[in-house]
C-alpha cells in the first residue's frame, strides 16, 4: 500500500500558477479573527497554517501577538512575505514538527485542500504543536465528500458530523466544538457554506 499523499498536486499547482491574482483577492480579514484573537492573552503565540496572502497573519501581529506564519506553497508565501512584511516559513501541513511551542493554532480556509485521508495525522500534528490548554480554530467548506470546484482545486467537503468524528478519534482534545461559519462566494464563482472547529488540547 503506498503512503498517503499528504497534499493534492493539482490543487498546489494552481496556487502556483496563481499566486499573485489570489494574494489580492482578498482585501480584509475574516470575521472570525477577531473572535479567535479576543479569546488569547496578549502577546500569546499563534501559528498560522497556510497563511495564503498573509493579511491574517499581519492583522494578528498588528493586534499585539507574536505570529509565526507558514505557508506550503513557495510562490504563495513570497507574495504573504510582501503583505506581511517579515518571513513566511515554507512548510506544508505534513511538516509541521513543533512541540508545545504554540499558544493557539489558527488555519483558515486551508485544511480543506488536504486529501481527507491525511487530516488525522496533520490534526495529530497540530495539538503535539500546541501548548497545554492550546486552542486550533480551522475552518471547511460543508459537502458530503470529497471534491474538485471548476478550477481543478480539491476539497475534502466533510459534513459536520465527518469533521467531529476525524478530529476526536485523531487527538485527545479535552474540548471540541463546531460553529457554523459564513457563506461565501469561492474564487470559482461558487456559493459555499463554511464552517468552523473550535478545539482545545
Amino acid at each position: 500500500m503506498g503512503a498517503i499523499m499528504s497534499y493534492d498536486p493539482k490543487t498546489f499547482a494552481f496556487y502556483a500558477e496563481n499566486a499573485k491574482q489570489y494574494a489580492h483577492r482578498r482585501t480584509k480579514p475574516s470575521e472570525t479573527l477577531s473572535k479567535f484573537i479576543a479569546t488569547l492573552p496578549p502577546g500569546s503565540h499563534i501559528l498560522e497554517l497556510g497563511c495564503g496572502a498573509g493579511l491574517e497573519a499581519r492583522h494578528m501581529r498588528d493586534n499585539g501577538f507574536e505570529v509565526t506564519a507558514t505557508e506550503g506553497n513557495p510562490a504563495l508565501a513570497a507574495e504573504a512575505e510582501r503583505n506581511f512584511g517579515a518571513p513566511v516559513k515554507v512548510m506544508r501541513f505534513d511538516e509541521l514538527d513543533d512541540e508545545a511551542a504554540y499558544d493557539a493554532i489558527w488555519a483558515n480556509m486551508c485544511l480543506l485542500h488536504a486529501p481527507w485521508e491525511s487530516l488525522s495525522d496533520i490534526i495529530e500534528k497540530a495539538h503535539r504543536a500546541l501548548k497545554p490548554d492550546g486552542h486550533l480554530w480551522a475552518s471547511f467548506k460543508v459537502g458530503e465528500g470529497a471534491g474538485r470546484d471548476k478550477l481543478g482545486r480539491y476539497y475534502n467537503l466533510p459534513t459536520p458530523e465527518m469533521l467531529e468524528q476525524k478530529f476526536k478519534a485523531s487527538a485527545p482534545w479535552q474540548l471540541f466544538a463546531l460553529k457554523d461559519g459564513a457563506g461565501a462566494e469561492g474564487a470559482d464563482g461558487e456559493s459555499y457554506q463554511s464552517i468552523w472547529c473550535i478545539a482545545q488540547k
